[in-house]
């Protein structure tokens, strides 16, 4: 068996792939809270851009492009963390769009691995026990990009948009084929047909694949029915014409009817989430706060901690 150090297994490896912006770095921020910094590694294989911000002004291709990042040690360090071995991971500098020193990171019980590529090839795919990929509207993404690259890299808006149709041709030949890859699809968005507040929460919709072994959402839907409409599960059909189940999280629903979907998720968790911090889920921005979040991040929750249970056994 392979082991992670410290532990005497292996950790447990969560992919979260998606565009520039799609919400990985939120989703993955509260997973990290709430196991705990002891417990859980974070890595971004953004680090892994062959180009400094400058360097790629004159290169033909953006940084979504596989020739902009070294794919190629990507894959040996997604190699060794999965086998539980430390690695000396680039760092890319989002803010300066500069790359500095690098830094020793060692895998804990549970790794996440987020970025625009970590499910790009078949080496790297291999790594994981979880995969996600977030599929939010292009016009929601675009506006959360040009919002983040404004007030926290110091673009302007027409630089951002510029940037955004350079990339098009790439997103959709590198980045949105992962989606094929991906056990769970995210899509947080407004709900069609409906006029809310502009503060309402967004809903979600997860697709879950049978790649990997869903919990059984029976009794939390009934407890959610009998609450209120927070959720709801119905058979959809996926890209490519096959069944799937589609997970509708509710952001319009009031806090007391998302409570008992939550509630209802974590006594799933069992005794397992005895030493979890449940406040952290669903928080976003500097003060925002979502139960679509929240309630997605718990079921990831559920999928690395059975993960983690089965392979104590």
């Amino acid at each position: 068996m392979l082991r992670a150090r410290g532990t005497g297994r292996r950790p447990v490896m969560l992919a979260i792939a998606g565009d520039s912006a799609a919400g990985k770095t939120t989703l993955t921020r509260g997973l990290v809270q709430c196991l705990g910094a002891d417990r859980m590694t974070a890595v971004c294989v953004d680090d892994y851009h062959r180009y400094d911000r400058a360097e790629r002004k004159g290169k033909p291709f953006t940084a979504l492009h596989p020739d902009c990042n070294h794919i190629d040690i990507m894959e040996q360090h997604l190699q060794l963390l999965s086998m539980g071995e430390p690695i000396l991971k680039p760092v890319y500098d989002h803010a300066t769009g500069e790359l500095v020193r690098p830094e020793l990171v060692e895998p804990r019980d549970f790794v996440i691995v987020e970025g625009l590529l970590p499910l790009h090839t078949r080496l790297a795919r291999a790594c994981f026990d979880i995969t996600v990929y977030l599929d939010p509207p292009e016009i929601l993404r675009h506006a959360w990009k040009i919002r983040r690259d404004c007030e926290k890299r110091g673009y302007t808006p027409d630089q951002v948009r510029a940037e955004l149709a350079r990339r098009e041709a790439e997103s959709a030949a590198y980045i949105r084929p992962q989606r094929r890859s991906a056990d769970i699809v995210v899509r947080f968005a407004p709900v069609a047909g409906r006029t809310d507040p502009p503060d309402t929460p967004l809903s979600a919709e997860l697709l879950l694949r049978p790649t990997i072994d869903h919990p059984e959402l029976g009794p939390v839907i009934e407890q959610a029915a009998s609450g209120g409409t927070a959720m709801h599960l119905r058979l959809h059909r996926d890209t490519d014409g096959r069944p799937v189940d589609a997970l509708h999280v509710h952001g319009y629903v009031s806090p007391d009817e998302s409570q008992v979907v939550k509630k209802a998720l974590w006594e799933r968790l069992g005794a397992r989430a005895g030493h979890l911090e449940q406040d952290v889920l669903g928080r976003f921005g500097e003060a925002g706060t979502s139960d679509p979040l929240a309630i997605t991040q718990l079921l990831l929750l559920y999928h690395l901690l059975d993960a983690d249970q089965r392979q104590a056994a």
